[in-house]
This record gives structure tokens, sequence and C-alpha cells, in this order.
């Protein structure tokens, strides 16, 4: 199972992931559903999910901290302000509100499947290893946010 940990970029899953959810969408239409407004929801959430991991990203580009989510080893220091007082996780938070924009789109129940296939990628195969990585860098600092922060809100 460690071989999966830090080796496909998140932006990588989110495009797997959405279009899973459109090939479902598509296999199924039977599992449409009518939403009023779901262009303007679908447009809200996207609006939401990109600032948000925008937000995360410029607090790392202000810390001086690398961004690349492949190499947490190489983090300078550890972000615990502005939106990273909300979440640990606002990039990955941000993806996963852009993918629920995509089910809005969508308007299909089975689009939300790949959703929880999602959650539970990133949680084991990015966001524990960096967190480990976070906690060894980091010590009683990175343990006393993880205490105070949940991980996705």
């Amino acid at each position: 199972m460690h071989a999966l940990e830090l080796r496909i970029p998140p932006p990588i899953v989110l495009l797997i992931t959405g279009l899973l959810m459109w090939l479902l969408s598509w296999a199924f239409p039977s599992f449409a559903f009518a939403m009023p407004m779901r262009l303007v929801l679908a447009g809200v959430l996207a609006f939401l999910g990109l600032a948000i991991g925008i937000l995360g990203a410029i607090a790392f580009r202000r810390a001086a901290t690398t961004v690349n989510p492949m190499k947490p080893q190489t983090a300078s220091s550890l972000v615990t302000s502005g939106v990273y007082r909300l979440t640990r996780n606002p990039m990955y938070l941000g993806l996963l509100i852009v993918l629920l924009s995509w089910t809005a789109f969508l308007a299909n129940a089975l689009s939300l499947l790949p959703i929880v296939i999602f959650i539970l990628y990133i949680s084991r195969f990015q966001i524990q290893p960096e967190e480990r990585a976070l906690e060894s860098l980091f010590g009683a600092e990175f343990t006393t946010y993880k205490t105070r922060v949940r991980r996705w809100i």
C-alpha cells in the first residue's frame, strides 16, 4: 500500500475522479435528478472550491514553503494562519468542493460515489504521508496544531 503514497498528484486524482463521475452519469442516466438552479449552485461551489484552494496556496507562498504535494518533507515552515486556522488541508478541501460542483452540474446521484473514493484516496495516500512528514519536521508544534484544527473541516 505504501507504493501508492505520494505517487499521483492531487490534480490528476481530481481529473480521474471527475472523469469517473461523468462516465457514471452518462452510463446510468436513470440516476439523474432534477435540481432547480443547478448551474448556479455548480458555479457557486466551483468558485468556493477554487477560492479555498487558492487561499491555501497563497498562504504557502507567503510562508516561502513548498506547494509541491509530492514532496512534503521539503516544507520549510508550518503554516497555521489564514485558511489553515479552519482546515489543515484547504487545497484538498477546495478540490473536494470542486467535485461537489461537478456533481451539481451532472445532477446524477451516482456521481457522488467517486467522491467517496477521492476522499478515501487523498486521506490515505496523500494526507497521511504528508502529516507523517510534517510531524517529523515540526514535532510538537504540528501535533498541537493537529489537535486544534480538523483535517478537512
